[in-house]
């Protein structure tokens, strides 16, 4: 495939996240008084916005949600965002498209300031030009928004351009702006849920979305 420019979610698609963000919801939502003691039954907040996904999962109104979000945020920032890991294969991916001369960026819903100390601390930031994120407030934290902001302040060319990334949000918010996409199987979307999008690509691993890209 021979986009010039290649837009990455993060979570699920670069590093995996489970530990750190599973442990920051369950502290959130023991704050809160609602004891979950299943970390795989929080897998489900990987990936969407965390303030819809409080509202959506608990009924949560907003205020409460900014609440839960707010507790999340107090254990993330010092503990959960080191509790991570890069998936195998990913730094060599990368190496690969920086040294055919790619442009490369990050595109997540999870705050900007995280997403960077994540880059910086795994050592992969070196790779993207910029790396864009919501910000703190809830502001782009949809996919649609964030895309759409990335392209207008780096000029992109849609037509040149691809997201990937392991959720729908990925997948929807590249084709509401024009771009391809590509959905990866080996993050917390199921095949099922990426392929209902109807991506342009679909790669099952990380292995296969390396061959196509390199």
């Amino acid at each position: 495939m021979a986009y010039q420019t290649l837009l990455f979610d993060l979570d699920g698609t670069l590093t995996d996240p489970r530990l750190g963000i599973t442990r920051s919801i369950q502290f959130a939502l023991g704050r809160l008084g609602i004891d979950e003691p299943d970390l795989a039954k929080l897998e489900h907040f990987i990936g969407p916005p965390l303030l819809q996904a409080f509202m959506h999962t608990y009924g949560f109104d907003e205020a409460k949600a900014w609440e839960a979000v707010g507790y999340y945020r107090e254990r993330f920032k010092v503990t959960g965002l080191y509790e991570n890991s890069v998936y195998a294969g990913v730094n060599e991916l990368l190496e690969a498209l920086s040294a055919q001369g790619r442009t490369l960026y990050i595109a997540t819903s999870k705050p900007w300031v995280f997403a960077r100390e994540i880059a910086r601390h795994f050592d992969f930031a070196r790779h993207f030009k910029v790396i864009y994120g919501s910000e703190l407030d809830g502001a782009r934290a949809d996919k649609r928004e964030l895309i759409a902001h990335l392209l207008a302040e780096e000029a992109l060319d849609p037509t040149q351009t691809l997201m990937i990334g392991d959720r729908k949000h990925d997948l929807i918010g590249a084709r509401h702006n024009g771009l391809h996409a590509a959905g990866v199987g080996y993050g917390f979307g199921s095949r099922e849920e990426l392929l209902a999008e109807a991506p342009q690509h679909y790669f099952a691993t990380l292995d296969a979305l390396h061959r196509a890209l390199v």
